[in-house]
């Protein structure tokens, strides 16, 4: 068994936790997280990174805001940041979700790692958005679900709550607290970098998938070993609203989210418009999007 099978079984793994690939046309009835789902997953998109033709990367992304026939696409910074082994010419393409077409994609703004891990594309096409909640919005235990393209596949949804928080410091009492990061129990895997994460029953945009902490397990001695690296439940870090929000204002585009529900209705914005081996260590890492080598069907 070769690491890339080592890999594969992961996959397999995340993928029967999270089995929904597609949709069906209605929502089961009376079950708040399907119909969540339902709500916001056609503003979830895939991200595809080709140079020179061949594809070199591939995460996830969540429409947001429009602004007349453009698209605004919330994705990590190192989802974006170019390989220095990139052949010329790069070009990033979204795929959205239940269509046949791709759509090239401009970065706009793009945060500064490891502190800021957020950037905006555009795109030249209307696709349904969802729209980011309110920075007070959070609460421990809320129900939440997250969508991503784990491993290069097709978007896939896993579920969760809000297991922490941690606000920033003001000096004024008085003032609302506005979160720094927030921790979700969801499981993901590589690939869901920049995949949405949203509150159940009311599908709102909470947060972005930042990093996760994942166990290398290892097998074999000598030449023969191989390892890889397993996401741990319970262990997903998330960029909240109020992080996002400020990123926004601070590469000028605080108009994309500004004003709310109200004002993004009235411009059709509405949502949904451990390991078995001794030598096992736990690591820390950033959610990392696929890199895809040059081996066919790789992943």
């Amino acid at each position: 068994m070769s690491s890339l099978g080592g890999a594969a079984v992961v996959a397999g793994l995340f993928l029967v936790a999270s089995p929904l690939l597609g949709l069906t046309s209605t929502a089961r009835a009376g079950n708040p997280r399907a119909e969540t789902v339902h709500k916001v997953f056609p503003s979830a998109v895939r991200i595809q990174i080709t140079a020179a033709g061949k594809v070199v990367r591939s995460a996830s992304g969540i429409a947001f805001a429009r602004d007349g026939q453009r698209t605004y696409v919330l994705t990590n910074a190192h989802v974006v940041a170019p390989g220095k082994a990139w052949a010329s010419p790069v070009k990033i393409d979204v795929l959205p979700s239940g269509r046949d077409r791709r759509v090239a994609a401009t970065v706009v703004a793009t945060g500064s790692l490891p502190d800021t891990d957020i950037a905006v594309l555009e795109v030249g096409a209307e696709l349904p958005v969802t729209e980011l909640a309110p920075d007070d919005g959070l609460e421990l235990g809320d129900d939440l679900v997250v969508i991503g393209a784990p491993f290069g596949k097709g978007l896939s949804v896993a579920a969760g709550i809000v297991s922490q928080v941690e606000y920033e410091f003001l000096e004024n009492a008085a003032a609302p607290q506005q979160a720094r990061s927030l921790k979700t129990d969801a499981a993901i895997g590589y690939g869901s970098s920049g995949g949405g994460v949203f509150d159940v029953p009311r599908g709102r945009l909470i947060g972005l998938v930042e990093g996760y902490r994942t166990a290398r397990v290892e097998f074999g001695k000598d030449s023969d070993q191989y390892a890889f690296d397993v996401p741990m439940p319970g262990e997903t870090f998330v960029a909240p609203a109020a992080k996002i929000r400020r990123f926004l204002a601070g590469n000028g585009l605080a108009h994309l989210v500004a004003g709310g529900a109200g004002e993004l209705a009235a411009r059709g914005q509405g949502p949904g418009s451990s390991a078995t081996s001794a030598d096992a260590r736990e690591v820390a890492t950033r959610a990392r999007p696929v890199a895809l080598p040059a081996a066919p069907g790789a992943l």
